[in-house]
């Protein structure tokens, strides 16, 4: 919640108190730890209001698929590897 509070997504912060897992993403990446929190067709694009909100956690990568008016993210996707400028690795610029 605070991660999506720090980008100035309030309403979807507290909408995520309410998000739960109706399945995995099913992509076959070694590295995806992607969640489903609302049923989508494989292969059939998002539609109207569909938004990527990435959040900047210590460790890895965290990006919300979000469908709709802000209400809550159809996917959550996790990358576990460490963010490109997270703090601790050379050449990025480090968190904001």
């Amino acid at each position: 919640m605070r991660l999506l509070e720090e980008e100035g997504e309030r309403e979807l912060a507290i909408s995520a108190h309410d998000l739960r897992m109706v399945g995995v993403c099913g992509c076959g990446d070694d590295f995806c730890q992607s969640i489903r929190t609302d049923p989508h067709p494989p292969g059939t694009p998002y539609g109207p209001g569909h938004r990527n909100v990435p959040l900047l956690p210590e460790r890895g990568m965290l990006i919300l698929d979000v469908v709709g008016c802000c209400r809550r993210p159809d996917r959550v996707r996790r990358d576990p590897r460490p963010a490109p400028d997270a703090p601790g690795l050379t050449g990025g610029a480090g968190r904001r």
